[in-house]
């Protein structure tokens, strides 16, 4: 069996070289669709049409997992133009309460130390060992409470963590601030319409129960090695769900070959697909899986 290392030596250059190749078009269409998705279901949720409380969770949905577009700006491969990546992926990162700047210095060190301990800033966090650490992850709460505290540590200018360079601490302090100040003038909004709460705040809250259900296939329970084809998890699912995701189920091809736009990743796993080693059949598929390995509560999980 081939390491991912070995796999990427022998893929012909020629090969290499278009599925590199980068390109506006699909990332715009792509990101047309998935904004246009939130304007619309939010223009229905504020004009108060009947059952519109239905669309809450549809719209956290759609809010919470660009994420998935914010992961991939890091890497600058949605678009060709560098400044679009960048800027999007800030939009994304307002949205979400995640520092783009410092989520890209996060997400690198993710990259290189993929699913090893000590390393892996991933892994700074242990995974739900127990079903009632799980309901608590999986609520979001702690992803919020991390995200309040990371957001006031960043704009007092403390950046303790050791894979954000030096010369890249000032630029994530400077974003923060500029963040804060967006969210103070999203509350003074209030004082005269709860139009963001209801296309914003609720459908955020309700949505990243959903997210961190999804996040937890793409390394729980993977080895903790070095090897892509071990260390993550491809899901295979519906195309609506890889669509909403940015083709991220594809996440062992993501991780084997990081700089593949997301529009080409259905082609890297027609290359790959018989390397894979760790795989599920949806995320109900891997929940029920997760779930069935862990005892349902003991005194770790109170911790």
């Amino acid at each position: 069996m081939k390491d991912h290392k070995e796999f990427l030596a022998l893929v012909p250059v020629e090969i290499r070289e278009a599925m590199l190749e980068r390109s506006d078009g699909p990332g715009l269409w792509h990101l047309a669709g998935h904004l246009g998705a939130i304007l619309g279901v939010g223009a229905l949720i504020a004009a108060g049409v009947p059952g519109w409380w239905l669309l809450l969770p549809v719209q956290g949905l759609l809010i919470t997992f660009l994420f998935m577009l914010e992961h991939e700006a890091t890497h600058r491969t949605p678009f060709r133009t560098v400044w679009l990546n960048d800027w999007v992926g800030r939009l994304c990162g307002v949205l979400l309460v995640l520092p783009f700047e410092w989520f890209r210095a996060f997400h690198m060190a993710h990259h290189r130390w993929t699913n090893l301990p000590g390393k892996d800033p991933e892994l700074a966090g242990p995974k739900p060992a127990t079903r009632a650490a799980w309901l608590w992850h999986v609520s979001g709460l702690p992803y919020w409470w991390s995200e309040v505290r990371l957001m006031a540590a960043l704009v007092v200018g403390r950046v303790t963590d050791g894979f954000v360079a030096e010369g890249a601490k000032p630029r994530v302090v400077a974003e923060a601030r500029g963040m804060a100040v967006a969210y103070l003038a999203a509350a003074a909004s209030l004082v005269w319409t709860d139009v963001l709460v209801w296309v914003w705040i609720v459908p955020a809250l309700l949505g990243q129960p959903f997210l961190r259900l999804y996040l937890l296939a793409e390394h729980g329970d993977c080895p903790e090695v070095a090897n892509m084809f071990q260390n993550t998890r491809t899901t295979f699912t519906t195309r609506l769900v890889r669509w909403l995701a940015w083709n991220m189920p594809y996440h062992v091809e993501h991780h084997v070959w990081p700089m593949v736009p997301f529009h080409r990743l259905p082609e890297v796993h027609g290359l790959m697909k018989d390397e894979l080693r760790v795989t599920a059949e949806g995320y109900a598929g891997f929940t029920r899986e997760y779930l069935a390995r862990r005892p349902a509560w003991t005194e770790s999980s109170t911790h």
